[in-house]
């Protein structure tokens, strides 16, 4: 069984640039969620897009997450027991980081208990929103395991990245990874 892939944008929405609009456009086992306001997030809000989003597919979804989705996902397994498959959150940003927008407050108590499903973290070298040391803290915190890239900076559509080819080998392996362990 190949689990749809649920594309969370962080602030701003990922624009048509982004690696996951790429994915998004290419992959008909992709689906985006979509909360009230992207530039304005609101937990309570972003949480209540995710549960519709969950509850419209068919089966559990691995969530691609990029940046403050990635705190979504903490704040949502926290407070919810809807099953998901397994979660790749790319570039997690530190909310105590000068970087982290004003808008996004509602998301800085960030849970630190593991996450009840399999994730990975994949981090670059030199993200101005999340150090490398901020994401192995999180790794050990959330139980996910770690991928570190070369110096790729926010991973998002500034980082020239296009449709990601290095990203796709990532989130297939870790699909073929949840589908072999019966998840």
């Amino acid at each position: 069984m190949t689990f749809p892939a649920l594309v969370l944008p962080g602030i701003g929405g990922s624009g048509p640039d982004h690696w996951q609009s790429h994915w998004e456009r290419t992959d008909p086992d992709m689906s985006r969620f979509a909360p009230s306001d992207w530039d304005r997030p609101e937990l309570a809000d972003w949480c209540e897009a995710l549960d519709r989003a969950v509850a419209a597919l068919d089966r559990p979804p691995i969530l691609v997450a990029h940046s403050l989705a990635c705190l979504l996902v903490a704040h949502w397994a926290a407070s919810r027991a809807t099953p998901v498959a397994g979660a790749m959150l790319v570039a997690v940003p530190d909310p105590f980081e000068p970087a982290f927008p004003d808008e996004a407050r509602s998301f800085a108590q960030v849970p630190e208990q593991p996450l009840r499903f399999p994730s990975l973290i994949v981090a670059s070298a030199n993200d101005p929103y999340g150090t490398l040391d901020y994401s192995k803290r999180r790794a050990g915190q959330w139980g996910s395991r770690l991928i570190v890239l070369g110096p790729l900076g926010h991973i998002n559509a500034g980082s020239n990245l296009g449709d990601w080819p290095e990203g796709r080998v990532i989130l297939t392996s870790f699909r073929a990874e949840i589908e072999g362990n019966g998840a």
